[in-house]
């Protein structure tokens, strides 16, 4: 299932890896959010994995896959920062680990905080 977080309350120019938002003064530490997304590879993709891999150069089935796996958990980070009741993500970051072979996590995490425009 794809998640869809194009419908967010919380834009995507409200979240940074920065420690502040140029724009805007935070007014409130909501939390750590997270998005957690555990992928394995497939038989087939593997396979054409491996083909690719005598060719040498990218390995589109595998980036696609990760490509994909990074959407989702910034999705689940999202959202788990909405219901936290935030409106933007400070210090967000990326982080991958094999939990067994051919499968991985990936983890999308960060600071959810409340933020207001600064005034001119």
């Amino acid at each position: 299932m794809a998640l869809d977080y194009r419908g967010a309350h919380i834009a995507g120019d409200r979240v940074t890896t920065a420690l502040e938002l140029p724009g805007y003064r935070i007014v409130a530490n909501v939390g750590v959010v997270r998005g957690i997304v555990v992928r394995s590879r497939s038989v087939v993709g593997t396979f054409g994995a491996g083909i690719q891999t005598l060719l040498g150069g990218n390995i589109s089935i595998w980036a696609n896959m990760c490509e994909k796996a990074r959407e989702d958990s910034y999705a689940l980070m999202v959202q788990h920062a909405e219901e936290m009741g935030a409106n933007a993500i400070i210090a967000m970051r990326y982080d991958a680990n094999e939990v067994s072979a051919g499968v991985t996590e990936v983890l999308a995490y960060g600071t959810a905080v409340m933020v207001e425009p600064l005034r001119s």
